[in-house]
């Protein structure tokens, strides 16, 4: 299968390259480096080191014999190009990383939500658009967000995979009916995945393009079979206030002796996949495509929920650092409960990783054996939701 990889030098897009790559699939890299130049923007580097992109495929066809494309190109700004790239390439399928994807930088700063906005939704419907201007038989597979549904609203209800069946009452009796999952976002880049979800559902039903929509918990782990088979390879560790994910935060904070930093309660429940789960989904989506004029696939791609609190524990008990409370910048309810459904992703074969499999593996390979990297002024997280909202305070004073 031709595949084009869309933000292919990102955190997911990288390893699924890779994946694919290793597995016969003729893959091409589409990407315009943004994130490397946020990392500029930011001044922070990730934990662990980051080679340049060629260098990066040089070594991977040196490891694997695989040679994989690249094209540097913006989604959002370069139209033409894109319909003119998906002529040369003819793709079976495209996978779509290609978006600004962290919530607290997408609230930061009104240069930084317009920059969201801007890149994320005007991408995606430029790739829609380009498809039904190729002409091409394009299977489709986006990354989404769990945080599109919000967290909190449904109780202990598990959230269905996309559709939620209703009844409408009418005069005449109640009409039963299968509606996209209410929208809740929860930032500026979480409403971007949202507008995303109607994108697709109008592009599906209009042009009959085949669109898969995996709706993704928190990323957790950083290596992959194919990743770890060249240091040159490696994927990012992001763990600042901006691009970390929770539990990469943890674990790097821990590697360095940090206090444990937990915004809040803690109370708040999140959905969680290892990036080698990751890069299985793509896989299994690319093989379970949707056919023509069928409805978006929707998956809910995670494996397991726990609490922010419950993960802090869990590791102060693995290495022995304690945990401190910070006032939370985001605009969210104190605690929640959140069951998800992931049967179609279970069903079709995956094997889940789990945080008992890993964690140790993790911060010992990982967070341990790079914690001279780390820029202890860029650990606290500074983006607040609103004006007016205190800052975490600066623990390293």
């Amino acid at each position: 299968m031709k595949v084009l990889v869309i933000g292919g030098d990102g955190f997911c897009g990288w390893p699924t390259s890779l994946h694919l790559s290793s597995i016969g699939h003729e893959v091409t890299i589409l990407d315009n480096l943004s994130r490397r130049e946020i990392d500029i923007e930011l001044e922070v580097e990730s934990l662990t080191p980051i080679r340049p992109i060629g260098e990066r495929l040089r070594v991977w066809k040196e490891v694997s014999t695989n040679e994989i494309g690249f094209v540097r190109l913006d989604l959002a700004e370069e139209y033409d190009r894109l319909v003119e790239v998906l002529g040369d390439l003819q793709p079976d399928a495209v996978v779509h990383f290609g978006e600004q994807r962290a919530a607290p930088y997408s609230m930061r700063s009104s240069a930084a939500k317009r920059y969201t906005v801007d890149n994320n939704v005007r991408g995606t419907h430029n790739l829609l658009c380009a498809i039904v201007e190729s002409g091409l038989d394009i299977a489709v597979v986006h990354l989404g967000t769990m945080g599109v549904y919000g967290y909190g609203w449904s109780g202990s209800a598990p959230i269905p995979e996309g559709y939620l069946s209703v009844k409408v009452s009418t005069p005449e009796g109640e009409l039963d009916r299968e509606i996209l999952h209410p929208a809740n976002p929860g930032s500026v880049y979480h409403m971007t995945k949202t507008l995303d979800q109607l994108l697709f559902a109008f592009y599906a039903k209009n042009d009959a393009l085949r669109i898969t929509d995996l709706h993704q918990g928190i990323v957790w782990g950083t290596q992959t079979p194919q990743t770890i088979l060249d240091d040159r390879l490696i994927n990012r560790f992001d763990y600042d206030g901006d691009y970390g994910t929770v539990l990469n935060r943890f674990l790097m904070q821990a590697a360095i002796g940090h206090p444990l930093t937990v915004h809040g309660t803690g109370g708040q429940t999140r959905a969680f996949i290892h990036i080698r789960d990751t890069v299985r989904c793509i896989e299994i989506a690319l093989n379970n495509p949707p056919a023509r004029g069928e409805k978006v696939s929707v998956f809910n791609q995670v494996t397991e929920t726990y609490r922010v609190s419950e993960l802090a524990e869990l590791i102060a008990r693995l290495t022995g650092v304690e945990v401190a409370h910070l006032p939370n910048p985001r605009v969210e309810a104190a605690e929640n409960d959140l069951v998800v459904s992931n049967d179609r992703f279970l069903s079709l074969g995956l094997s889940p990783t789990t945080l008992s499999e890993g964690l140790l593996e993790e911060s010992r390979d990982v967070a341990q054996k790079y914690k001279d990297r780390v820029d202890v002024s860029k650990i606290i997280a500074r983006s607040v939701w609103r004006s007016g909202m205190e800052t975490s305070p600066d623990l390293m004073k």
